[in-house]
């Protein structure tokens, strides 16, 4: 099966009469036949025949970038992030591909304006010619032990290995200096510079070069089929909701986790101003209800009762903890309120006998429990056995 390779002109001046420079391989990837042609005489040769293309070297943008370690779905977003800082226009307007991840954490990228390449299509389809794969203009040199060099309309395309490859314009001076710190195994196509290091090869060694396993045809295809531009569009709405629901989640967290610190520091510190407190459920209110004891002058006998109250709840009552939504004191009682759905102990359960003996009333609520010290003319169960004993 023969391929057919086309060295195209710079896409702004490229129409289906412009002269192209082309080369026909054979199965083994030898040149059968070369010269120079439009995309109209090579489309009528055969219908729908497969083309290589690669770019001009003024539309050749590649370059490489270093990457971490990343899974292979992160990678491309970080491609395209990492070439919006490289690129000129708006980088929703250009087509962005790039190679796998190497070795050496490398990764070679190479982008080109969505207009042009819709316009490089459309040229193909009217030549009838069907596009195989678009690379930038180095990728068309062979892959040999060492790197190969040539110079094409001013700039110097340079192959390194099935991946990598440069595109740079030439300067005589830099090119020089560039030359001087190549070592041994430079290969050369075409006129080669005076240099004892150079190999030369023969100039129809410029068309056999490996295909990369990647390319700007992918954003073609995607354009032909009519459904990229919204495939994408849904991916990218996915990937900024997963981000921003991961982003949430986060967030919550960190400020629960804020606010559970900042709950046991007021408990911390409602215990040193009171140290009186048995125990601190509701920090806030219950410092609120002593500083008021201690404004309206009636600190002494409330808050002693207040106290023995706590005290006795905090031991005979050990299901409030981590369930009490408010805490009051008022007129000498002390109300526990639950919070919502939170298991409420029954009224005949046997946690009631020390409160009583203590001499304290218990009385269910509707949302808890109130405690107040019995009257004095009310009988303990104490006092009601010593009667009996009499």
């Amino acid at each position: 099966m023969t391929r057919l390779r086309v060295a195209l002109a710079p896409l702004a001046e490229l129409d289906l009469d412009s002269p192209v420079a082309f080369a026909a391989l054979d199965r083994q990837g030898q040149v059968r036949e070369h010269g120079r042609s439009s995309l109209r005489a090579l489309g009528q040769g055969a219908r729908n025949l497969s083309v290589e293309c690669f770019l001009h070297p003024r539309d050749s943008l590649l370059t490489r970038l270093e990457l971490p370690l990343l899974p292979a779905a992160k990678i491309t977003a970080a491609v395209t992030c990492a070439a919006q800082a490289l690129m000129l226009g708006a980088s929703e307007h250009m087509q962005v591909a790039h190679s796998p991840r190497g070795a050496d954490g490398q990764v070679q990228i190479a982008w080109l304006d969505r207009q042009s390449l819709a316009r490089l299509g459309q040229l193909l389809h009217q030549a009838g010619l069907k596009l195989r794969g678009l690379y930038p203009a180095a990728y068309a040199l062979p892959v040999l032990a060492g790197p190969v060099a040539c110079i094409e309309d001013g700039h110097l395309l340079l192959r390194h290995g099935p991946q990598q490859a440069e595109v740079q314009p030439l300067q005589e001076q830099a090119l020089e200096e560039w030359l001087m710190t190549m070592g041994p195994g430079l290969h050369w196509i075409g006129a080669a510079p005076p240099q004892a290091s150079i190999t030369p090869l023969a100039d129809i060694h410029r068309w056999t070069g490996s295909a990369p396993g990647w390319g700007l045809h992918a954003g073609l295809s995607r354009n032909t089929a009519g459904r990229g531009g919204w495939g994408r569009a849904a991916a990218l709405c996915a990937m900024a909701v997963a981000v921003w629901v991961v982003g949430l989640n986060l967030y919550a967290a960190r400020e629960a986790a804020q606010g559970q610190r900042l709950k046991a520091q007021m408990s911390q510190r409602v215990k040193q101003a009171f140290p009186d407190l048995p125990v601190v459920l509701n920090p806030l209110q219950q410092a609120r209800q002593q500083i008021a004891a201690r404004q309206d002058g009636t600190a002494t006998d409330p808050s002693q009762r207040f106290v023995s109250l706590m005290q006795q709840a905090g031991s005979a009552m050990p299901f409030m903890s981590g369930n009490a939504q408010a805490l009051v004191f008022e007129n000498g009682e002390l109300r526990l309120e639950l919070v919502p759905d939170a298991p409420k102990a029954a009224a005949e359960d046997d946690w009631k006998g020390p409160l009583v003996q203590a001499g304290i009333d218990v009385v269910a609520v509707d949302q808890g429990w109130t405690l107040r010290m019995a009257q004095a003319g009310q009988a303990t169960p104490e006092d009601t056995a010593e009667d009996d004993d009499e």
